[in-house]
């Protein structure tokens, strides 16, 4: 006998996903209210929908003939919807008799509206609540913890003492707000400090406020990334953020005395200039609840079943949940949901989502990795793959309507060995008059992907390409990635092209853009193309065109530098991979060869060119991307730093700040320049995408350009996506999209591709940390070199240039005796007992593996040289 069951919005999303759940059918009635109450829940329902195995449909019964409804007089439009529901279960039934006489089906109504229930029965329709139908699969007892904790703010679960204030309702906090009482911000968790918070005030930039939120109370049940109401303390209960590191243990969980005294640690004495604005938690104005991964912290309590919850993010709180499988889940990375915060309770309530597998495991932790960067990830689902062009590919008469044939020119591209994903070629060549012509062609990908579709949509949502250290997330399927955009040699392949006419001082004479068809002779790895280069033996057309790109790229990178571009190193990490294993075996830091930076040259220039045309046609429209000049005060590092070395390092201009980096040198430490460049870039703002309607500064500091875009890599970032089809328009080599001329939405993409990759570059860096932890977790203890980057209260901050590897190494530990520190901030240094450390001081450490803590494994550091005390090595 199979069951058919229909289900109402409040069912719970996270049973419908497990994969013993099928045979649903979804209402449009219930489709539409999940639609308009969460976007998220309703994309993850469509996608059941389109999973062939689920066997999930959606019935149209607001346009069937026998289901629909008018809504009646006095009637509301809640209670028109549930006897709507209710109308196409009894036709379902009656329907199934007519055709499947034989085989009997019994439709199961599941609802967790208790009154739309009751009707349902008196009307004779078999309904049950989501957690009574969950309750009676007795085959599947794992489904129960998966049921939502439904105990909401109203009804406290078991009598427990009052320990938050009453959250005020939103619409009293819309009114205080209004007023100027409440002040409305982001709320951000301390990843220190449990107990204490700040939130970031939403208003003018001039009036971008942060309040400190100290103490239990105060916090009031926020959590990290929610947007929140605060009230102002008075003046003298103001304080400074602590410089006390504290984490919560969750033994606490019953007695708040110990909380209470815990806050009392906050209160440190400090001078009034210290004090910030401060103020308490009075409402939750939009709640950033996600699953989240983390591992069970099992409770001490035989049989117990229910446990406490510690989130992989230091910034979440602990949540409660309840399992049966508690012994199963230990050492396991699990999602979990919260479901609410009632004011008795010291910790959110939650239930559990999915076991990830176990904590450690590779596969795990990057998926881990991923969820909590919040990468989409999943394999790309049959509505995208289905606007993908079918194969076999090839160019039609069609697609060369608007474009010119190049193929005869002798193209190649120059990347990364290993590199599928091919985006850039380039060709420069000798013309008629004596001029030099150079050509950037990337590859077409807004050719493939037209705007509005499931594809289009997919690429913006994932915005980037991200890179891992043994995994690449695709913004775009790898059909187009890999292949059909990809720019390999050999074969021809659609392009957009920027093509210069230079003379030999590399200054342009003439731009032009076209769309066009290539056939790239070569795809050489940077090595390849500075071994031709170099090669006293070949003169062959590619090797000739490298040598005249190479020629031009040293001179413009040259007239950049002098217009005051800054060159800043940053140590990037390159792993060897185990064939076998696939573990790290030899860490080093990457080596760049003359040819990368040839390759550089030639795309930032693509991209102010681009950047101009686009702007010129579009003032309003055009996404260009800017790098703000730094806050003097983000200097004071570097400036302190280089003194502490009798260096001066200018900063009031980009220009002032390169030419002071070039000089600070020192024949007998050869290393301190890249010390140096590696603190200014820690200097810097983070780079951003904008709409130029929408903005006035469109200034480029790091590359000293007044404008700027990105256009040469559309097959891992959406926004040049969005360029080239600008660029398209400009040329009238396509039509215009009205999405592009609405510069609120084009502002609003941007704020998401800004997001999507900042997360790409956190995620990037999280995986090189993982798998720093791998590489060390087999070699024991390792005795290195290090230089010190900055100078803290309680440690130093030291780079390890072998590994390219930063670590902080502490000189208070729990248990150990605390020596004497002394910490002088105008020098940056630090004095352990009788011994001072400064910055760029060479030392020695050794470096180990400590994976006392399973869920936050991470390297430690210890100073070998020079012997601080020999108490604090033991």
């Amino acid at each position: 006998r199979r069951s058919r069951y229909l289900d109402s919005s409040k069912t719970r999303i996270d049973i419908l996903e497990d994969p013993v759940i099928k045979n649903v059918i979804v209402l449009q009635t219930v489709l539409q209210e999940v639609r308009n109450r969460s976007a998220p829940v309703y994309k993850r329902i469509r996608d059941m929908i389109q999973n062939p195995e689920k066997h999930f449909y959606s019935f149209t019964n607001e346009h069937h003939r026998e289901t629909y409804i008018e809504q009646g007089r006095g009637e509301s439009s809640n209670d028109r919807n549930d006897r709507a529901i209710r109308v196409a279960v009894k036709w379902y039934n009656e329907h199934l008799k007519k055709i499947e006489a034989e085989e009997k089906i019994q439709v199961i109504f599941l609802t967790n509206d208790r009154t739309n229930k009751e009707k349902a029965l008196e009307e004779g329709i078999t309904a049950y609540t989501c957690e009574e139908y969950i309750k009676s699969l007795t085959a599947n007892p794992d489904l129960v913890d998966r049921l939502a904790c439904v105990s909401d703010e109203g009804k406290e679960i078991e009598s427990g003492k009052i320990i938050f204030p009453e959250h005020i309702p939103l619409s009293k906090l819309q009114q205080g707000i209004k007023s100027g009482l409440y002040l409305q911000g982001t709320y951000r968790a301390s990843r220190d400090n449990y107990l204490e918070a700040t939130v970031w005030v939403h208003g003018d930039a001039e009036e971008n406020k942060e309040i400190i939120i100290q103490g239990l109370k105060h916090l009031n049940r926020a959590v990290h990334e929610d947007i929140v109401a605060v009230e102002l303390l008075p003046k003298d209960e103001w304080v400074a953020l602590s410089s006390v590191v504290l984490q919560d243990d969750g033994q606490n969980e019953d007695d708040i005395e110990i909380e209470e005294e815990k806050e009392n640690l906050l209160k440190t004495s400090v001078n009034k200039d210290m004090l910030r604005p401060t103020g308490k938690v009075v409402g939750i104005i939009k709640r950033n609840w996600r699953p989240f991964c983390g591992m069970l912290s099992k409770s001490q309590i035989k049989e117990a079943r229910r446990h406490l919850f510690t989130p992989a993010d230091r910034r979440i709180p602990r949540i409660r949940i309840e399992t049966r499988q508690a012994d199963t889940l230990e050492g396991q990375r699990i999602i979990v949901a919260i479901d609410g915060w009632p004011r008795n309770s010291r910790y959110p309530n939650g239930h559990f989502v999915k076991n990830l597998g176990s904590a450690g495991d590779k596969e795990t932790e990057t998926e881990v990795l991923l969820l909590e960067h919040d990468v989409p990830h999943q394999p790309f689902s049959q509505v995208v793959l289905s606007f993908l062009p079918k194969m076999p590919w090839s160019i039609t008469e069609q697609d060369m309507k608007y474009r010119e044939d190049l193929r005869h020119l002798y193209v190649c591209s120059v990347d990364p060995p290993g590199c599928t994903d091919i985006d850039d070629a380039l060709h420069c060549r000798e013309v008629e008059n004596g001029n030099i012509e150079v050509g950037v062609h990337i590859a077409d990908v807004s050719h493939f992907i037209r705007p509005g579709n499931a594809l289009d949509e997919e690429s913006v949502r994932r915005g980037t390409t991200v890179y891992l250290c043994e995994k690449r997330i695709d913004m775009v399927p790898e059909l187009l990635s890999s292949n059909l955009c990809s720019l390999r040699s050999n074969v021809d392949r659609l392009a957009f092209s920027c093509i210069w006419e230079m003379n030999h001082k590399a200054e342009i004479l003439k731009t032009r853009f076209t769309k066009s068809i290539i056939n790239s002779k070569a795809s050489l790895t940077y090595a390849e193309a500075q071994m031709r280069i170099d090669s006293a033996t070949m003169n062959d057309e590619i090797t000739t065109s490298l040598r005249g790109l190479n020629k031009l790229a040293k001179i413009l990178r040259k007239r950049r530098i002098d217009n005051g571009a800054l060159t800043l190193s940053s140590p990037e990490v390159r792993f060897h991979m185990d064939s076998e294993t696939h573990d790290p075996i030899d860490l080093q830091t990457k080596e760049l060869k003359e040819t990368n930076s040839m390759v550089e040259e030639f795309m930032l220039l693509a991209n102010v060119s681009v950047a101009q045309k686009i702007y010129e046609e579009f003032p309003e429209f055009a996404l260009l991307r800017k790098h703000p000049a730094p806050p003097p005060s983000n200097y004071d590092i570097l400036v302190k730093a280089a003194k502490s070395k009798n260096l001066e390092i200018k900063t009031d201009s980009a220009k002032a700040l390169a030419e002071s980096l070039d000089k600070a040198g020192s024949s007998t430490f050869p290393y301190l320049n890249t010390l140096l460049r590696i603190l200014a870039t820690r200097c810097m703002m983070q780079a951003v995408y904008f709409c130029s309607g929408m903005d006035n500064d469109f200034h480029h500091y790091g590359l000293a350009s007044p404008i700027y875009t990105h256009f040469t890599s559309p097959i891992r970032r959406y926004a040049d996506i969005i360029v080239h089809r600008l660029l398209a328009v400009a040329i009238g080599a396509d039509s215009t999209y009205p999405e592009l001329t609405d510069k609120h939405k084009l502002a609003d993409m941007c704020k998401n591709l800004n997001y999507r990759h900042k997360m790409a570059q956190y995620a990037q860096r999280a995986s090189v940390a993982f798998h720093t932890q791998l590489f060390f977790k087999n070699k024991g203890v390792v005795n290195e070199d290090a230089y010190i980057l900055f100078v803290r209260k309680n440690a130093v901050v030291v780079l390890i240039p072998k590994y390219g590897l930063e670590g902080t190494v502490f000189f208070e530990e729990k248990g150990k005796p605390t020596p004497r520190l002394d910490y002088n901030n105008e020098v940056p240094s630090l004095t352990v007992e009788d011994t001072t450390l400064h910055v760029f001081d060479k030392v020695k450490v050794n470096i180990m593996l400590d994976a006392s803590n399973i869920q936050h494994q991470k390297i430690r550091m210890v100073l070998v040289e020079p012997k601080v005390s020999d108490d604090l090595l033991k």
